[in-house]
Order: structure tokens, then sequence, then C-alpha cells
């Protein structure tokens, strides 16, 4: 069985393979940053080679910055542990044409330890991809399967990547002139791009539910099919790669980055549900009608982690520029019905019943982000947690806590969370708060373009 009839099983790839179809198999794995890293295979080494003995990768590269620098702080990688090898291990289940390049395909991948003798080989539980795969075994354990999907937005821009970076990333062209949120003329206008990454990524094996325009100048959306939340967290992530490489055909570039500029940033809205193992509500039941106290308790654990877990929400300098009041990106940590001022809205019902965590940018890794809300929805199942009322009206102006407004605040509270090394382990929340004190290092020491236009005459 395969995800859905546009994925390959291994006998497909291989016969592919055989006739000459596909030449070239990219076996990835997403790092820290959210970023897929790899090796393109030749198709034939892929099946002679690399299908039984797998594929193997510097451990670095769960240890650098996002310039691929090395630097200090790591347990599991450093110069004094060599920096050795870790083993890509293919998921057969994720095999996928690249319908964008020529002969292509790509598998994704497990990390872990190589094994000097026959036991099995131990996971590298830093990657993303182990964190998630450990809370949803967590779920399972308790009789849940988790669902999730992600809204994820970005910003075109006429010019090309590489003209975008000779201008230091500024005064470039947006793709659109005026808000274009949820308008048809907006999206014409760069439709051929827009379609371009609907079909491209539907015959990736993604299932498209369709494009709208988004606020910002340039700004839109793709949307896909609620799914498995490890479905989902690979799907993002072959999309945010493929959507980048299909602009840069287009002549055009995009950024998923939370905070481009003063005006609306990029969100990635999660959506998340529990069914039982057998795919029966527990969120909802029909009488009478409402929700479940498994559900109101799960909200209510991911509020009172909220905090802690702020760092995988957002990750890096700037994901904090998008928390501004009117902004539609959240600043109080609160929950309300239907209510998009709040940090989490609950939205549908019956089997469409589902929380939708706003806090998460365009910057986000999916895998450490839905992780996150099953940690902290679990431990509210675990404890018993009650819900607060709802948030009626506007939560920038309430007294509810807010959400951490640094990343130096959201570093201390992951860093300090007993829940965070209760659910995800030591190993993992030291790893992870390093990755924070790398980045608030090299912002440290960087010299903005707003420090040179406020200084370099006036003062």
């Amino acid at each position: 069985m395969t995800r859905n009839d546009r994925h390959l099983t291994i006998d497909d790839l291989t016969e592919r393979i055989d006739r000459g179809e596909i030449d070239t198999v990219v076996v990835a794995f997403t790092d820290m940053q959210g970023r897929l890293q790899g090796k393109r295979l030749h198709g034939r080494y892929f099946v002679d080679h690399a299908l039984e003995h797998g594929v193997e990768g510097c451990n670095y590269l769960l240890g650098v910055d996002i310039d691929m620098n090395t630097v200090d702080g790591y347990a599991m990688t450093s110069w004094e542990r060599g920096y050795g090898d870790m083993e890509m291990v293919l998921d057969l289940d994720t095999i996928r044409l690249l319908p964008h390049l020529p002969a292509s395909a790509m598998v994704q991948c497990d990390l872990v330890w190589p094994s000097r003798d026959s036991a099995q080989h131990a996971p590298v539980v830093q990657d993303p991809r182990a964190v998630l795969k450990q809370q949803a075994a967590r779920a399972r354990d308790l009789g849940y399967v988790a669902l999730a999907g992600t809204e994820l937005e970005f910003i075109v821009f006429d010019d090309t990547y590489e003209a975008a970076s000779a201008a230091a990333y500024r005064a470039l062209t947006p793709a659109n002139q005026y808000n274009v949120d949820y308008s048809i003329l907006g999206t014409t206008r760069i439709e051929p791009l827009l379609r371009d990454i609907r079909n491209t990524t539907y015959a990736a094996g993604l299932d498209v539910e369709g494009a709208k325009g988004e606020c910002n100048l340039g700004q839109h959306e793709v949307g896909f099919l609620y799914a498995d939340v490890l479905v989902t967290a690979d799907n993002h992530a072959v999309y945010k790669t493929l959507a980048k490489e299909i602009a840069a055909q287009h002549g055009k570039s995009l950024t998923f980055m939370a905070k481009y500029d003063e005006r609306e940033g990029n969100s990635c809205h999660i959506h998340l549900s529990l069914r039982g193992a057998d795919g029966e509500l527990v969120f909802w039941e029909d009488e009478p009608n409402a929700r479940t106290p498994l559900y109101d308790s799960f909200v209510a654990g991911v509020l009172a982690t909220m905090a802690d877990f702020t760092l995988l929400y957002a990750p890096n300098v700037n994901s904090y520029k998008r928390f501004a009041a009117g902004s539609f990106a959240p600043t109080a940590i609160a929950w309300g019905e239907d209510n998009r001022t709040c940090a989490v809205r609950l939205v549908g019902r019956g089997a469409a019943a589902r929380m939708e965590n706003r806090v998460p940018g365009g910057d986000v890794n999916p895998y450490l982000a839905i992780a996150a809300m099953l940690a902290g929805g679990l431990h509210g199942i675990e404890q018993g947690l009650e819900l607060e009322p709802p948030l009626e009206g506007n939560a920038y102006v309430s007294d509810r806590p807010r959400v951490p407004g640094t990343l130096r605040e959201a570093r201390d509270a992951f860093h300090g969370s007993q829940v965070a090394r209760a659910a995800l382990g030591d190993e993992v929340v030291d790893h992870y708060t390093n990755m924070a004190d790398v980045e608030l290092a090299a912002f440290g020491a960087a010299v903005t373009d707003w420090e040179l236009r406020r200084g370099f005459e006036r003062m």
C-alpha cells in the first residue's frame, strides 16, 4: 500500500529505473531548520547499493546554523567527536516523483547511528522526524491517532533569487501590488506559478486543496488536505522545497520567512485533532452535540504549555516580529470559538472538530511544532486539565498571559520546562536550546541596516 495512488512502491521505482524513466533519486531528511538535506543518487546506484545498504551523511547536518557553519554546544556532534556519520534509513512509504525535475524521484529518511555489529541501529533522537514519531507513538499508546494539517503562507517576488541576493533582499518587486486576500484577480495575476505549484505537488503525492491570496503584497497560500501527522510533516517539508524550486524555474523568488517586512507576516497555522485507533471520533460526541471532555483537556494542555513550546513554534529571532496587535498573529495565550485573535482557535463540529494553533510562522519546522502540540495536548489529557472559558472579543486587548515576545524568553521557557523534558527527553531539549543560543549569538553580533540608518551620521 502507498500513501495514495501517486506515490510509488519500491517495485514501481525499480521498474522505472530499469526502463530509464528515472535516472536520479533524491535521498533526503529534514534538518533542524526544516530544510531538506541529502544526496542525489544515480538510479542504478540506488537500486544496486543504496536500497540495501542505505546512505550516510555527516552528523554535523544536525548541528549547524542557517549558513551551514559548524558551531559549538551540541552534544551529538562536534570537532571533539570527530564529526562522524549518521545513516539515512529509507522510508519506502515516502517514494514520490518530482515532476518539475527531469527523470527524478525522492525518498525521505529517518536518521540512525551507525552500528558496528548486527544490533539494531539506535535512532538519532534529535532528528525532527524522530521527535514527531515519538509523540505520535505516545498518542497511539493511549489509543489515539493524531491528524494534522498546515496552512503555509509565502510572499512571491518578480525578482530571481540571484537578483534578490544581489539587492540584499531589499526593494524587491512583489508579484502583487495590493492586498489580494481572497482576490480572484490577484491570484490570476500569478496563476502560472500557482498552477504549477498546485499541479506539481499533486503529482508528487500531495493532496492539494487550492490556492488563495493573502494580505501582504504578493502573499499567497497553497492548502493541502488533513492527514496523519507524519504524512503532513513529510509533505510540508517537500512542499517548501518544491515551491522554491518551481518559483526559480519561473524566474521568480518566494520566501516563507515569518516576517519579511513591516506588513503582515507569513503564518503557518497548524490544525490538529485526535481520532480513536479505529477512526472513531474522540473530540466530539453526538449527544449533546458538543466537544468531549478529552478534547477540552487536550486544548487545555496545549494552552498550558504554549510558553514552554513557543521555541518550537517560533524558532528564529525573526519569528517574534509576527506577534503584533491587529496582525492576525496572536499575542495572547487564549482560546476562542472561531476567534482569529486568539493563539488557539477551535473550529468545526463533528468529524471536522479540530484546534488551530495560530502561533507558528512560515519558518517553522513542522515535525517539531506538531510534536510540541501533541506533547502539550497529551499532557493535558494525562493530567485531566480543565479548559478555561473561551475568550470573547478581542484577545489583543485582553488580560490573558502573553505569547513569549522574544527568542530569549522562549528559549528560557523551553530549557526550564519539566513538561518538555518529560515528553521529549533531555537530549532533545538541550539540543534545540543550543540551536536558540546559536541564533541569539549570531543576531547579537550582527550590525543591522536599521542601526546603520539611525546611527551612521546622526549619532
